[in-house]
């Protein structure tokens, strides 16, 4: 039988936050975030998306939020899955950094391609 939660257990990880730095994603959320990064970096949007999401990292969780509410939309023209998963992975914390960093990534792929 496991011991009750006392007041102070509580109290001591209600205010916990994730550790900073980038978000690490699940395999699943990898392939959604790879898929819409490729498109940005297909597209040569690479240095707007970077600028948008460096600019809108204390929104990252608000992101996710409306992800959730376009979900059954989104769920019409892209893969449902992938659009869950992305959402999902929006409200972690550091997950714009990780997204960003991915970009430079294939910014960065792109130019030594050219």
């Amino acid at each position: 039988m496991s011991k009750p939660q006392t007041l102070f257990d509580w109290f001591k990880h209600a205010f916990a936050v994730e550790p900073p730095g980038p978000a690490q994603p699940t395999p699943e959320q990898a392939s959604a975030i790879d898929a819409v990064c490729r498109e940005i970096a297909r597209r040569e949007l690479t240095l707007l998306a970077q600028m948008l999401l460096d600019s809108s990292v204390p929104l990252g969780y608000l992101a996710g939020q409306s992800l959730r509410v376009f979900e059954p939309f989104l769920g019409a023209v892209l893969d449902p899955a992938s659009v869950k998963q992305f959402a999902t992975f929006l409200e972690q914390r550091g997950a714009i950094e990780y997204i960003a960093g991915r970009l430079d990534e294939l910014r960065q792929q792109d130019s030594l391609d050219a």
